[in-house]
């Protein structure tokens, strides 16, 4: 018989609403469609770091899920990370295909500024990646569909 571990005087949900998570503002996820290294054209997902602050050890995961044509779907999670990203700065995480903007892709960031863990979703919601969407991307001056 396994017992759950406890904390003498402290209930696990109380603990949960004793920590404060820091706000994360200034950072974006952005889809932008450019040629790739051959010079086709493809579609890109960046980070754009707007403050003046370093990124350090910057994991990003993304997966696409949803329904398709009445049937659940899910793409495979895909685990990105950088020592740091600079203040005022940019990183292509990944090429994304057209075949998954019909699902929502989730981008889940998690970094540190100092000693502090930071983490957001960003979440592109089926069908929102297209050119109606289309903003210009701060720092890479380039048009895309960006959220902050």
């Amino acid at each position: 018989m396994h017992a759950s571990p406890t904390v003498p005087g402290k209930d696990i949900g109380k603990m949960r609403k004793d920590i404060h998570a820091p706000k994360v503002e200034g950072i974006a996820m952005a889809v932008v469609r450019e040629a790739d290294e051959e010079g086709d054209d493809g579609w890109f997902v960046y980070l754009i770091n707007q403050n003046d602050t370093t990124m350090e050890n910057v994991l990003v995961s993304s997966r696409g899920y949803g329904e398709l044509e009445g049937e659940s779907r899910k793409t495979s999670e895909l685990r990105h990370f950088m020592q740091e990203l600079a203040p005022k700065s940019w990183a292509k995480i990944e090429r994304i295909v057209e075949d998954v903007f019909a699902l929502s892709n989730q981008y889940w960031l998690s970094f540190y500024i100092g000693t502090t863990l930071h983490d957001k979703k960003y979440i592109f919601l089926a069908g929102s990646i297209e050119e109606d969407n289309f903003t210009t991307v701060p720092l890479l001056n380039k048009r895309g569909v960006m959220i902050e």
